[in-house]
């Protein structure tokens, strides 16, 4: 029977949980279904149709006065939309979060054209590998539109945006042959994804403020914000469509968890619409879809606030059909930001504490197999599979909650300063529920499925935090050797809560680090920590979007490139670089030099278009 498994992942902000209301007022996110009424005529039947075959024609008075009451509740709702939009100019004022409009997080403009690069100012460093495959290098992240209007003051209190909020922007290099002799043809382009709001706030733009800062901020403001955008816009916050862009049925998808993905033309990064598969699927989509080895089925879910809390889906290879859908029947609402599969599970968490739930591919709420595990959070996983009686699961584990809570709020600095840090235990005024709580580290948790036994622990040093995980995808769902992610600048993060990763780690899973064995202190009795291997950047450049690309005709796992986004805080110059997961520790193969800043952002995919994949 195939399976499925589900991440361990922690509850979140009571405030932050109105901002994922599922959002279905777009047309094109609706369900084909016909949603019939309690008479049991489709909704959408013609006013005044009798149940009979006598079929009574409304008089002319009948359809003036209709038109008429359309024509009011037209103009009432202009009306209230007009007065709303005025109480919000006049009771608000707005400023702008320095720490989302500074340095290389500042927002940049979108590209009107792709831009192509030159190779030949590469002071003589090697170019694009001869057995480079062609494709698409994208990567997507937060671009806030309107910088200056991140934080508001009221009556109320004050709110902000967070750096999760901002629209999502789309950078993309693209790498083609060109001729013989392995020549190549790069070049780069940027754009906004096209989500609904973005069109909303650029057309607000000029005349007044769209949607209100709403997720961190005093809790009266919080939920007045969350109220006025509701009033106004029918969602809590934005659909930013900024967290991710995945691959399915060779299409491509921009995602964020609290929306539909929006579906991309990688030719021009043109937004296509929300992807509804076909209107089977109306609720918010995780950001981190799994793709089945062998069916090529995309395995995802979808998180609320109301009832149904958490659905499962499973989507044909094809992208076109919803072959299964489930509600597992949680009896809360949860941030739940990435899933885990195997051959034939799937994984998951769910509750207050921190378990993980395995089920089949096509099971139910009563499938599920429930193991408890430590206290934790963890956002991205490595990789789940199957090895004998034990589902495997690899992934980055913290011991807090990056999202705003009450304690954030009151002095982040203070917050911000200890939780990202490297935790001190001996030092005199250690704070447990404090230090150390987002110093992130791999992590393994074995479930026996006989005995429901778990075993976990810590899989690399204490002294070193990454997150990010990615592999190769060839891998997904079975035992793989080796894992890459990217290594937290503790120290530069610390100052501003905003991630900067200096360094990418491989992480050789089967290659037990016999030195840090023998002289690492503080070891618990179950880790077994691993051999790592470290790509250092340079002083003050720090990437983003880390991406596995294979080796066409590639024999071992890590025949291929890591490819990422760099950024030089002292030049303010971007690149791409192309590193041989071989040679990992060596000088990149390649730098590419962008025509402008790429900001950090999140996670990135290389769309294949040789015949590899």
């Amino acid at each position: 029977m195939p399976l499925l498994s589900l991440p361990a992942c922690c509850g979140y902000d009571a405030m932050f949980r109105a901002g994922l209301k599922p959002t279905t007022s777009s047309s094109r996110c609706r369900s084909s279904r016909l949603i019939r009424s309690h008479g049991g005529a489709p909704d959408h039947a013609p006013p005044f149709t009798q149940p009979n075959s006598v079929k009574v024609p409304p008089s002319p008075g009948l359809k003036k006065q209709a038109l008429s009451v359309q024509d009011m509740s037209r103009a009432l709702k202009s009306l209230s939309s007009d007065l709303l939009q005025r109480f919000v100019d006049r009771a608000y004022s707005f400023s702008e979060e320095p720490s989302l409009n500074e340095g290389n997080f500042r927002p940049v403009d979108e590209t009107d054209e792709a831009v192509s690069l030159s190779l030949s100012s590469l002071d003589g460093e090697e170019v694009v590998p001869a057995d480079f495959p062609e494709g698409v290098y994208i990567r997507n992240g937060p671009n806030p539109l309107n910088p200056t209007q991140t934080v508001a003051g009221s009556v109320f209190g004050s709110t902000s945006y967070t750096y999760y909020e901002g629209h999502g922007m789309l950078h993309a290099v693209y790498f083609s042959r060109s001729g013989g002799a392995g020549g190549w043809e790069v070049s780069y382009r940027n754009k906004y994804v096209g989500s609904d709001t973005l069109q909303l706030e650029r057309r607000k733009k000029d005349d007044g403020v769209a949607f209100v800062p709403s997720v961190d901020g005093q809790p009266y403001a919080t939920l007045a914000a969350f109220a006025l955008n509701i009033l106004r816009f029918g969602k809590a916050v934005k659909d930013s469509a900024n967290t991710n862009i995945f691959e399915h049925a060779g299409r491509a998808f921009a995602v964020t968890e609290n929306h539909l993905p929006y579906e991309i033309n990688i030719s021009n990064l043109s937004t296509l619409g929300p992807y509804s598969v076909n209107g089977a699927w109306n609720q918010p989509f995780t950001s981190h879809p799994k793709k089945i080895q062998g069916s090529g089925e995309l395995v995802m879910m979808g998180t609320n606030t109301e009832k149904p809390y958490y659905v499962l889906g499973v989507i044909s290879s094809d992208g076109e059909r919803l072959v299964h859908k489930v509600d597992l029947k949680f009896e809360e609402g949860k941030l739940i930001h990435d899933i885990g599969v195997t051959k034939r599970l799937i994984e998951n968490d769910m509750d207050g504490k921190s378990r993980f739930g395995v089920m089949p591919r096509f099971g139910d709420a009563e499938s599920i197999i429930w193991f408890d595990v430590k206290n934790h959070c963890s956002y991205h996983l490595f990789n789940c599979f199957e090895d004998g009686n034990e589902v495997v699961i690899r992934g980055c584990r913290l011991l807090g909650s990056i999202l705003p809570s009450g304690r954030h709020r009151a002095d982040k600095s203070k917050w911000y300063g200890r939780a990202f840090l490297q935790p001190d235990k001996d030092s005199e005024d250690f704070d447990p529920s404090l230090d150390g709580i987002l110093f992130s580290r791999p992590y393994e948790w074995r479930l026996n499925l006989e005995n429901h036994s778990v075993y976990e622990g810590y899989i690399t040093s204490e002294k070193v935090a990454m997150d990010f995980p990615v592999i190769n995808d060839k891998f997904m769902g079975i035992q793989n050797k080796y894992g890459y992610a990217q290594v937290a600048d503790s120290l530069e993060t610390s100052k501003t809560g905003l991630f900067k990763f200096n360094m990418i780690a491989k992480l050789h899973f089967d290659t037990p680090d016999k030195y840090k064995l023998k002289y690492q202190k503080n070891l618990q009795e179950n880790e077994q920590l691993i051999f790592v291997e470290y790509h250092t950047l340079q002083e003050q450049q720090f990437c983003s979007g880390v991406q596995f690309v294979v080796k066409e005709n590639g024999i071992d796992e890590d025949d291929g490139w890591l490819v990422t986004y760099v950024h030089d805080e002292r030049t303010n110059i971007s690149q791409v670089y192309i590193i041989d997961a071989k040679r990992f520790s060596e000088e990149p193969v390649a730098k590419i030099t962008l025509p402008q800043r790429v900001p950090y952002g999140f996670h990135g995919n290389f769309f294949y278009t040789s015949n590899q994949r």
